[in-house]
Protein backbone atom coordinates (compact mmCIF):
# COMPACT_ATOMS: atom_id res chain seq x y z
CA UNK A 1 0.00 0.00 0.00
CA UNK A 2 1.50 3.74 -1.12
CA UNK A 3 1.81 6.26 1.35
CA UNK A 4 -1.09 8.67 1.98
CA UNK A 5 -1.98 12.10 2.87
CA UNK A 6 -4.90 12.98 4.57
CA UNK A 7 -5.82 16.20 5.94
CA UNK A 8 -9.47 17.73 6.71
CA UNK A 9 -11.24 19.49 4.13
CA UNK A 10 -14.65 20.37 6.21
CA UNK A 11 -16.30 19.71 8.97
CA UNK A 12 -19.25 20.73 11.04
CA UNK A 13 -21.29 19.05 13.23
CA UNK A 14 -22.93 16.59 11.08
CA UNK A 15 -20.50 15.84 8.10
CA UNK A 16 -16.63 15.67 8.41
CA UNK A 17 -14.88 15.43 4.79
CA UNK A 18 -11.77 14.27 4.60
CA UNK A 19 -9.27 14.04 1.30
CA UNK A 20 -6.51 11.42 0.97
CA UNK A 21 -3.91 11.82 -1.71
CA UNK A 22 -1.67 9.22 -2.72
CA UNK A 23 1.43 10.35 -2.96
CA UNK A 24 2.45 7.76 -5.25
CA UNK A 25 -0.47 8.81 -7.71
CA UNK A 26 -1.89 12.27 -6.81
CA UNK A 27 -3.79 13.29 -9.80
CA UNK A 28 -6.97 11.46 -8.36
CA UNK A 29 -7.81 12.52 -4.85
CA UNK A 30 -9.85 10.49 -2.72
CA UNK A 31 -12.54 12.01 -0.98
CA UNK A 32 -14.45 10.73 2.37
CA UNK A 33 -17.45 11.28 3.33
CA UNK A 34 -18.59 10.60 6.91
CA UNK A 35 -22.01 11.73 8.79
CA UNK A 36 -24.98 13.06 7.36
CA UNK A 37 -25.44 15.28 4.62
CA UNK A 38 -28.51 17.57 3.92
CA UNK A 39 -29.97 20.93 3.06
CA UNK A 40 -27.98 22.50 5.61
CA UNK A 41 -24.26 21.46 4.40
CA UNK A 42 -25.10 20.03 1.09
CA UNK A 43 -23.58 23.31 -0.54
CA UNK A 44 -20.56 23.52 1.41
CA UNK A 45 -19.90 19.58 0.19
CA UNK A 46 -20.43 20.96 -3.51
CA UNK A 47 -17.77 23.87 -2.45
CA UNK A 48 -15.08 20.79 -0.92
CA UNK A 49 -15.22 18.71 -3.83
CA UNK A 50 -14.67 21.15 -6.52
CA UNK A 51 -11.68 22.77 -4.43
CA UNK A 52 -10.01 19.31 -4.50
CA UNK A 53 -10.90 18.43 -7.85
CA UNK A 54 -7.50 18.71 -9.90
CA UNK A 55 -7.58 15.99 -12.80
CA UNK A 56 -10.69 14.77 -14.56
CA UNK A 57 -12.35 13.02 -11.65
CA UNK A 58 -12.45 13.00 -7.70
CA UNK A 59 -13.05 9.65 -6.21
CA UNK A 60 -15.57 9.85 -3.34
CA UNK A 61 -16.12 7.26 -0.87
CA UNK A 62 -19.85 7.33 0.59
CA UNK A 63 -19.14 4.14 2.76
CA UNK A 64 -19.15 6.48 6.07
CA UNK A 65 -22.84 8.11 5.48
CA UNK A 66 -25.31 7.03 7.63
CA UNK A 67 -27.86 10.21 5.79
CA UNK A 68 -27.99 11.30 2.93
CA UNK A 69 -30.80 13.93 1.12
CA UNK A 70 -31.93 14.59 -1.96
CA UNK A 71 -29.93 17.73 -2.39
CA UNK A 72 -26.91 16.00 -1.43
CA UNK A 73 -27.58 13.25 -3.75
CA UNK A 74 -27.76 15.78 -6.65
CA UNK A 75 -23.91 17.53 -4.90
CA UNK A 76 -22.58 13.68 -5.94
CA UNK A 77 -24.14 12.70 -8.94
CA UNK A 78 -24.45 15.65 -10.94
CA UNK A 79 -27.75 14.88 -12.92
CA UNK A 80 -27.87 17.59 -14.91
CA UNK A 81 -24.96 16.64 -16.43
CA UNK A 82 -24.81 13.72 -19.25
CA UNK A 83 -21.96 11.01 -17.58
CA UNK A 84 -19.42 11.62 -19.77
CA UNK A 85 -19.45 14.58 -18.14
CA UNK A 86 -19.64 13.95 -14.48
CA UNK A 87 -16.61 14.45 -12.51
CA UNK A 88 -17.35 12.08 -9.09
CA UNK A 89 -17.30 9.02 -9.09
CA UNK A 90 -18.82 7.48 -6.46
CA UNK A 91 -16.68 4.04 -4.37
CA UNK A 92 -18.30 2.06 -1.54
CA UNK A 93 -21.78 2.88 -2.18
CA UNK A 94 -24.00 1.63 0.38
CA UNK A 95 -26.90 -0.51 -0.84
CA UNK A 96 -29.68 2.17 0.96
CA UNK A 97 -27.57 4.52 -1.18
CA UNK A 98 -27.70 2.38 -4.01
CA UNK A 99 -31.43 2.15 -3.44
CA UNK A 100 -31.91 5.66 -3.35
CA UNK A 101 -30.32 6.33 -6.26
CA UNK A 102 -32.16 3.88 -8.04
CA UNK A 103 -35.18 4.96 -6.89
CA UNK A 104 -34.45 8.86 -8.36
CA UNK A 105 -33.63 7.48 -11.68
CA UNK A 106 -29.88 8.48 -11.15
CA UNK A 107 -28.06 5.47 -10.80
CA UNK A 108 -25.54 5.00 -13.30
CA UNK A 109 -23.10 2.29 -13.38
CA UNK A 110 -20.77 2.23 -16.70
CA UNK A 111 -20.62 -0.42 -19.32
CA UNK A 112 -17.73 -2.84 -18.81
CA UNK A 113 -14.87 -2.10 -21.61
CA UNK A 114 -13.60 -4.49 -23.34
CA UNK A 115 -9.65 -4.05 -24.72
CA UNK A 116 -9.14 -5.34 -28.26
CA UNK A 117 -7.55 -8.79 -28.15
Amino acid sequence: MGALEERLLYQDEQLKIMVRRSLTAPEAPAVALIGEIDASNSRALAGALASCRQGSYVVVDTGELTFIDVSGLRVLVMPTLPPSQRWIRLHNVTPYQRRLLRMMGWYYEPRAHHLPV
